[in-house]
């Protein structure tokens, strides 16, 4: 049988290049079962695509994350994704001799790894079009091209700092700081910029962009200071992340919780989140001069958020009542009590709203104390705990006392209730509603509980 032909041949080397490692690890699997010779020889192909990434990886390690955005979207030194597999090509073609110790690890695969990258910069010098064609990424292309030769450069002793990155991250000594010095200092001797350079790819390899903070402010013993750091090579890193608070804290304040505000709820979440953790990063690593341009960034976008917070903290207990409203109902003669109304629609968008406002509440706790509003945030969730326990204490004495016409949309209700509390984390209490709602379904009689209420 007639295996693949040539173009067949080309066209899936060049689509296997694109394909990231995992997604080759799956198409590798899936070929394996399939029968014929051109499935056997597609076979080869990924294990041989497979191979040569793994060499690729090892050998650029240091810049890999580079050919990609980061997730949280702070500004950071980034090349086309395409470009990766370009680079790679030419940079293997004058050591293939090389190539196998690599995938031995070789006691000098390091020392082969540099001269990969080494290679791989005079290409870039030397052979541009083949590593990043006219067209690609234009407006970025010239700048581009040097400064991915310039890293390749420092990738040698980027690939040696990345053995002390944790160390650096954590508690130094002195002798890790003056290694991490003198890291900074070599690499500024191989070029003007190499200082932010290797920062630029020791910053692509935290997941955690606040945490940059903790070695541009050890590269020098004054740097901790913003007055000293904002006039150096390294504020650059320092500005990304007070950009990324403040567009943001942009974002926050423009939200306004709604019936289908759940999504970006969850998104809004995720930006205090981040907006908190770099704030306190931020106080612990840097002394922020309050009349600084640094300074009063952080402090506008510290008052929006924190407007935005005690915002949702008093209007949350406002629209809980408002969805779970109260009515009288008569007693005896012209005598009337409140009691919760449980004729409500379980799917209104007051409920709906509330619920984004309760989830909020209750997930902010550890980001309100940096905001300064956590004691109005824990008074607003525990009176809410204690409103919402009281409503469904007196919903389950109306429905076992033949109170209530329509016991389904009662009990809706109060699986409502229960997922408030558990928002709130009151789980026992959310537990303890929801093991009533059961039991007053199995003592119903067949008649008053309906299968969906089961």
């Amino acid at each position: 049988m007639a295996g693949l032909s040539v173009a067949h041949r080309a066209a899936l080397a060049h689509l296997i290049t694109l394909c990231p490692p995992p997604l080759l690890d799956g198409l590798r699997r899936a070929v394996g079962s399939w029968p014929g010779e051109k499935a056997r020889e597609l076979g080869r192909m990924l294990v041989e695509a497979g191979q040569e990434q793994k060499r690729r990886d090892l050998a650029l390690q240091p810049l890999i994350p580079m050919f990609r955005p980061r997730p949280d979207g702070i500004e950071a030194l980034t090349f086309p994704a395409s470009v990766l597999p370009r680079l790679w090509a030419v940079a293997r073609e004058s050591e293939l001799d090389l190539l196998g110790r690599l995938d031995r690890y070789a006691p000098d695969a390091t020392v082969v790894a540099d001269r990969l990258c080494l290679a791989a910069a005079a290409a870039v010098r030397d052979r541009p079009a083949a590593v990043w064609p006219e067209g690609l990424a234009a407006d970025q292309r010239e700048e581009g091209l040097a400064l991915l030769a310039r890293c390749l450069d420092l990738a040698h002793l980027a690939r040696k700092a990345l053995n002390h990155l944790e160390t650096w991250l954590g508690r130094p000594d002195g002798d890790s700081l003056a290694e991490l010095r003198l890291a900074v200092r070599d690499a500024a001797e191989i070029h003007e910029d190499g200082a932010p350079r290797l920062i630029d790819i020791l910053f692509a390899h935290l997941r955690d962009a606040a945490l940059v903070l903790r070695l541009v402010t050890q590269t020098n013993g004054s740097a901790g200071r913003d007055d000293f750091l904002s006039g150096t090579e390294m504020a650059v890193f320092i500005q990304r992340l007070i950009d990324g608070i403040s567009v943001r804290a942009d974002r926050i304040a423009a939200f306004r919780p709604g019936p289908d505000a759940g999504a970006e709820a969850g998104a809004r979440l995720e930006d205090i989140s981040w907006c908190a953790a770099t704030l306190n990063e931020l106080d612990v690593t840097l002394e922020m001069q309050p009349g600084s341009a640094w300074g009063q960034s952080v402090r506008e976008a510290r008052t929006k958020v924190a407007r935005r917070l005690s915002d949702t903290i008093r209007g949350t207990g406002r629209a809980v009542e408002a969805a779970l409203p109260m009515t009288r109902a008569t007693l005896a003669g012209r005598m009337t009590r409140k009691v919760p109304d449980l004729t409500v629609d379980p799917t209104s968008e007051a409920l709906a709203t509330a619920e984004v406002l309760v989830r909020m509440l209750g997930s902010v706790h550890s980001a309100a104390a940096v905001f300064g509003c956590e004691s109005d945030r824990k008074r607003q969730a525990d009176a809410l705990i204690e409103m919402l326990g009281r409503h469904a204490d007196e919903a389950f004495d109306m429905i076992h006392g033949d109170e209530v016409e329509d016991v389904d949309r009662a009990l809706a209700l109060m699986e409502i209730v229960a997922r408030f509390l558990t928002h709130l984390q009151a789980t026992e209490a959310a537990r303890t509603v929801r093991r009533r709602a059961t039991a007053t379904i199995h003592a119903m009689p067949p008649h008053r509980a309906s299968p969906e209420a089961a």
